[in-house]
């Protein structure tokens, strides 16, 4: 037989939501700079280092692009590689102190300046 009312239904069996701990959260490891896939402080740096080697190691053939692309709330300024091969094409985008830091390097400064001074 059916019983009519509000206890018609089984009492709870689990407690209610947010009375409970979730033993299988743990905090985050901390950042490793050579965590190859994190997305740690070493992460920004390995980029920067990545496209420092590809602007030194670029061939005559080699076209660099920077321009800023954002003023507000942040300076964010796109870099844009592209080797002879028609096929490839690398864009980064970077904020100031990232650019900085690739300029740093003498040779990607005088890459640059290159690249800019050339007669078109």
């Amino acid at each position: 037989m059916i019983r009519s009312g509000p206890n018609r239904y089984a009492e709870p069996l689990m407690k209610s939501v947010g009375t409970y701990k979730l033993r299988y959260r743990t905090t985050p490891p901390a950042a490793s700079y050579l965590d190859p896939f994190g997305y740690g402080p070493g992460r920004s740096q390995r980029v920067i280092d990545s496209l420092r080697c590809q602007i030194l190691e670029g061939g005559p053939d080699q076209s660099l692009r920077i321009r800023q692309v954002f003023t507000a709330p942040r300076e964010i300024f796109r870099i844009e590689i592209r080797e002879a091969d028609p096929s490839y094409r690398r864009t980064t985008l970077v904020d100031r102190d990232a650019l900085e830091d690739l300029l740093d390097t003498e040779g990607v400064r005088e890459r640059i300046t290159q690249l800019y001074d050339a007669p078109i």
